[in-house]
């Protein structure tokens, strides 16, 4: 029996990077996990997601909606209530990033940003609360970046929408504190996903040199934080941000 043997978990952003990690990590410690992608370009990587969890021996299934959007968070939250009844865990996982300086970038850029990262925290968890209140018992983990405290020219919008992300979380674990529920974040350091992939060597190197570390995190590094926050072992720690960044900055 693993870590999270019999929970049903919900992921955003799921079909691929870090989210599709997490949701096979939290396969192989036993919980039934919905994957959710945003659109049909993503599909084939959900069902592939899927189909490695099925291998794993748990139930799986992916969900195309784009929670940026009340009725695509609704759609993810209805059909993960239909298939599995429950949703003991959130990971708020979705995520884009584009560069450009801010007097470039366009309004719809910035909007976009914040609806895929912050909105979509605030529209998911909105909709699992009631559930886990029901029950006084749930796991919610959000994604943050190290960039939301050290800042990165060029990715204003993006470092914002991450920067209140974590005083999202702040606030509602203050409002849910006596509760079964925990909520906190995890704010990734650098990481080569399909969303790093597009930088130039030229800066991926210069990131690389200024990590402590000496080196960019790969994915695995990564996971073993959402593991232990949808854990009970992290029954204590509430409204916290773990931060597997190889020193790139200290919390």
């Amino acid at each position: 029996m693993g870590e999270l043997a019999g929970a049903v978990a919900v992921i955003t952003g799921s079909s691929s990077g870090i989210g599709a990690a997490v949701a096979e990590a939290y396969a192989r410690e036993g919980a039934d996990v919905v994957v959710n992608h945003p659109g049909p370009c993503e599909r084939a990587d959900a069902e592939a997601v899927v189909a490695r969890i099925a291998a794993l021996g748990c139930a799986a299934l992916a969900v195309e909606a784009d929670v940026s959007t009340e009725a695509g968070a609704q759609a993810l939250y209805d059909a993960a209530m239909r298939r599995f009844g429950r949703i003991d865990v959130l990971v708020n996982n979705a995520g884009i990033a584009a560069a450009s300086p801010v007097h470039e970038t366009p309004v719809e850029s910035f909007d976009r940003h914040l609806a895929v990262h912050l909105r979509s925290t605030f529209l998911m968890t909105r909709l699992v609360l009631p559930q886990m209140y029901a029950r006084d018992s749930g796991r919610i983990v959000n994604t943050a970046s190290q960039l939301a405290y050290k800042g990165a020219p060029g990715f204003a919008h993006y470092t914002a929408a991450k920067g209140a992300i974590l005083s999202f979380t702040r606030s509602l674990a203050l409002e849910i504190g006596r509760r079964g529920i925990n909520v906190n974040c995890v704010a990734p350091g650098a990481t080569r996903t399909p969303m790093t992939a597009g930088l130039s060597p030229d800066v991926m190197a210069a990131i690389e040199a200024a990590i402590p570390k000496g080196r960019i995190a790969e994915v695995a590094d990564v996971v073993p934080a959402y593991v232990f926050l949808a854990s009970a072992k992290s029954r204590h720690f509430q409204g916290q941000c773990l931060s597997p960044n190889g020193g790139d900055v200290f919390l």
